[in-house]
C-alpha cells in the first residue's frame, strides 16, 4: 500500500512537472484546450491544465529563408528558361499560420512558381535576363498580399538563377567573347595610340634639348670668338700705343739731346724705311726729304765703289 501511494504522489508531480512551460526567444506556443483554440504563449513561463490544454504548434518567429528549386517558365517570345528564386519570410501570426493553411511551405512554394509564370510570361527573354529587380519587387508584392492571411510576411524575393536554353546560351556565350575579344582590341589600341604619344612626346623633348644644347653651344662659341677678337684688338691697341710712346720718347730724348733738323730728316727716314718694310712698291716722299734722300743714294753709290 505504501508503494502504491509513492507511485502514485511521483506520477502526480510528473504530471505537474509536464504542465510547466517555458517558451524560449523567438518562439510562439498555440495552445488549444479541448481541441479548441485557447490562446498563443509568448516567451517566459507558462503552466497548462493537465489532459485539457496542449501544445498544438511551435511556431519560430524568425525571419526564414526559403530556396524553392528551378521552375521552368515561358517569356512573350517564347523562350523556355528555368528560374530558381529565394525567398525571406517572417512568421507575424502564429494563430493564422497553424490554421490558415495546411502545408504552409508548399502553399508558398505553389503559389511562388504561378506568380513567377505569370510575371515572366508578359516579357521577352532579353527583358527577363536584365530586369531582376523589377521581377523581385512584383514577385514579393503578389506574395506579401497572397500570404497575409496565413500570418505570414514576405520581406523580399530574389531571383537567384536565370538558366535560359542550351542554344540561347551558347549565342550569348559567343556574344559575350566578341565583346570581350573588342574590348582587349580597343585597350591594346588605345595603350598602343598612348605609347606612340609617349614615344613622340619624348622624341619632341630630345629635339628641343638638342637645339638649346646647339644654341648654347654656339652662343659660348660666338662669346669665346668676341673675347679672342676683343683681346687681340687690346693687345694691337696696347703695341700701337707702345710704339708710339717709344717713338715720342725717342723724339723727345732727341730734343733733349739737341739734335739739328738734319737728323731729325734722317730719323724720318728711317721711319719710311721701316713704312716700306721692303714690301711697298711705290714710296711718296715729302719735297723737303726728297734733297736729302738724293744725297743719301749718292753717299751710297761713293761707298759701293
Amino acid at each position: 500500500m505504501e508503494y502504491l501511494l509513492i507511485a502514485l504522489v511521483v506520477l502526480v508531480l510528473l504530471i505537474l512537472v509536464s504542465c510547466i512551460k517555458i517558451v524560449p526567444q523567438a518562439q510562439a506556443y498555440v495552445m488549444e484546450r479541448l481541441g479548441a483554440y485557447q490562446g498563443t504563449w509568448s516567451v517566459g513561463l507558462h503552466v497548462k491544465i493537465p489532459l485539457i490544454d496542449r501544445v498544438a504548434r511551435r511556431v519560430n518567429l524568425k525571419e526564414q529563408v526559403a530556396d524553392f528549386p528551378p521552375q521552368p517558365v515561358i517569356t512573350k517570345d517564347n523562350a523556355s528558361v528555368r528560374i530558381d528564386t529565394v525567398i525571406f519570410y517572417q512568421i507575424t501570426d502564429p494563430k493564422l499560420f497553424t490554421y490558415g493553411v495546411e502545408n504552409p511551405m508548399m502553399a508558398i512554394e505553389n503559389l511562388t512558381a504561378t506568380t513567377l509564370r505569370n510575371i515572366i510570361g508578359d516579357l521577352e527573354l532579353d527583358q527577363t535576363l536584365t530586369s531582376r529587380e523589377t521581377i523581385n519587387t512584383q514577385m514579393r508584392a503578389a506574395l506579401d498580399l497572397a500570404t497575409d492571411p496565413w500570418g505570414i510576411k514576405v520581406n523580399r524575393v530574389e531571383l537567384k538563377n536565370i538558366i535560359p536554353p542550351a542554344e540561347i546560351q551558347n549565342a550569348m556565350e559567343k556574344q559575350m567573347k566578341a565583346e570581350r575579344e573588342r574590348r582587349e582590341a580597343v585597350t591594346r589600341a588605345e595603350g598602343e595610340k598612348k605609347a606612340k604619344i609617349l614615344e613622340a612626346e619624348g622624341a619632341k623633348e630630345s629635339a628641343i634639348l638638342l637645339a638649346e644644347a646647339d644654341k648654347q653651344a654656339a652662343i659660348l662659341r660666338a662669346e669665346a670668338e668676341r673675347e679672342k677678337m676683343i683681346r687681340e684688338a687690346e693687345g694691337e691697341a696696347e703695341a700701337i700705343l707702345k710704339v708710339q710712346q717709344a717713338n715720342a720718347d725717342g723724339i723727345r730724348m732727341l730734343k733733349e739731346a739737341g739734335a739739328d733738323e738734319a737728323v731729325l730728316k734722317i730719323k724720318s727716314l728711317e721711319a719710311f724705311e721701316k713704312v716700306a718694310d721692303g714690301q711697298a712698291t711705290t714710296i711718296l716722299l715729302p719735297a723737303e726729304l726728297q734733297g736729302i734722300a738724293s744725297l743719301a743714294t749718292a753717299w751710297k753709290e761713293t761707298a759701293n765703289k
